[in-house]
């Protein structure tokens, strides 16, 4: 009778759906938490005090005693019986807490998952074959704790490439029609150069307004300077040193406020490719390049041939050691300043040349051809049109409307 009763229960479970297999195993689990929980508070169950005496009446008697004050009559007459049903599988898990303090002693997770599994391996051999992937599932604790994850390298900081060398453009400008023109379109090259300071130096006793406000809206940094002519080169007969007075500023501004950079004599009415400026940032000493629409040969450039300074082509060489034009050098701020008597002589014709020698000790040879070895124009001496005076206004007749102050625009 009880053999049919057994085999009538385990066809029962056998039949029953995986999903409930699965609720059956994870609320034994529960059971098996409530347990430990039950375990760790008060250490006995209930009828528990006969385990602890029997357990230490020592001997296979006092185990026996053990068992039977825990319901030990109930497991043995399923001992006895064979049964091995769900019940029975959680009593003897129950009585396997009980029997080994060291389960106690150590309640936490990894003990948690080895009577998971344990029990799991129990109900398979008890003919639910449906488990053994729940098993695979739930390896047994590691034995030692797992490594630290690996530290993660510092974050790569990327720092900001160092700003290239300042380039000081000494502009010399003076009061004409063509002037605020001039100066427009030379600004519109330049706010497309970066890292540049503009020195803009006004053949004049004090600055002019209108040239003022175009260096603000350009947004370049500038420095507006003035330096007149001197009154004996002014009154000569003949062609007069136009631009040194103001050079000579701006050299001796360079000589008080800059260390490093390069600096670069750039009349307003020149035409200037912005590679050119580029191009001028590496300079060491003393750098040239051709210059386009100078003198009757159309040109002024060193003569290199297979990357070798051999001399100058200019239309006018008149005894020059450095027979080229302002557009066509540019020069090292450190250098200069080595040198602190480097100044523009006034002698018209002889600027240039002048400047170049007052650089001694300095020779033609040590020049540093730009513009891929001078085969490049890049800046070009265009010279605007000269216009005459603009007529007087007639206030009478025009005083309220917008002619009076576009009049003050022109010349």
């Amino acid at each position: 009778m009880a053999q049919s009763s057994r085999r009538s229960r385990m066809t029962v479970f056998q039949k029953m759906k995986l999903s409930r297999k699965l609720w059956m195993m994870m609320f034994l689990a529960v059971c098996l938490v409530l347990v430990q929980y039950h375990l760790s508070t008060s250490w006995l169950l209930p009828g528990g005090a006969g385990a602890v005496a029997g357990g230490g009446g020592g001997g296979d008697g006092g185990a026996g005693a053990g068992a039977a004050g825990a319901g030990g009559p109930a497991l043995r007459e399923g001992a006895a019986s064979g049964d091995t049903t769900l019940d029975a599988l959680v009593r003897s898990a129950v009585e396997r807490l009980q029997l080994h303090p060291a389960l106690l002693a150590s309640v936490g997770d990894r003990m948690l998952r080895e009577v998971a599994v344990q029990l799991g391996h129990d109900i398979l051999a008890a003919g639910c074959p449906e488990v053994k992937n729940l098993v695979a599932l739930c390896p047994a604790a590691p034995a030692t704790a797992p490594p630290p994850p690996p530290q993660q390298p510092p974050p790569t900081v990327l720092l900001p490439p160092p700003a290239p060398p300042t380039l000081y453009i000494i502009t010399p400008t003076y009061r004409r029609p063509e002037q605020i023109p001039e100066l427009t379109r030379m600004a519109q090259t330049l706010m497309h150069v970066r890292n540049i300071f503009w020195l803009v130096i006004e053949d004049a006793n004090t600055t002019t307004r209108l040239v003022t406000e175009l260096l603000n809206r350009t947004g370049i940094p500038y420095e507006h300077l003035n330096a007149p002519m001197p009154e004996e080169h002014k009154n000569r007969r003949g062609p007069k040193p136009r631009g040194v007075s103001n050079r000579n500023r701006g050299l001796a501004w360079l000589r008080a406020n800059a260390t490093t950079g390069v600096f670069y004599f750039a009349d307003d009415d020149n035409t200037y490719d912005i590679q050119l400026f580029e191009e001028i940032r590496t300079t060491r000493k003393v750098a040239m390049w051709p210059v386009g629409l100078c003198t009757k040969f159309g040109l002024s450039t060193p003569i290199v041939a297979n990357g070798t300074f051999k001399g100058f082509y200019d239309g006018w060489v008149a005894g020059r050691k450095f027979p080229v034009d302002m557009a066509g050098f540019a020069v090292s701020v450190e250098f200069l300043l080595k040198r602190p008597k480097a100044s523009m002589p006034y002698k018209p014709g002889y600027e240039e040349d002048g400047f170049l020698k007052s650089l001694a000790p300095f020779e033609p040879s040590e020049i540093e051809l730009k513009a891929q070895n001078c085969t490049k124009l890049l800046v070009w001496h265009t010279q605007t049109k000269s216009n005459a005076a603009s007529a007087a206004l007639d206030l009478t007749k025009y005083n309220n409307t917008n002619l009076v102050l576009l009049k003050q625009q022109i010349v």
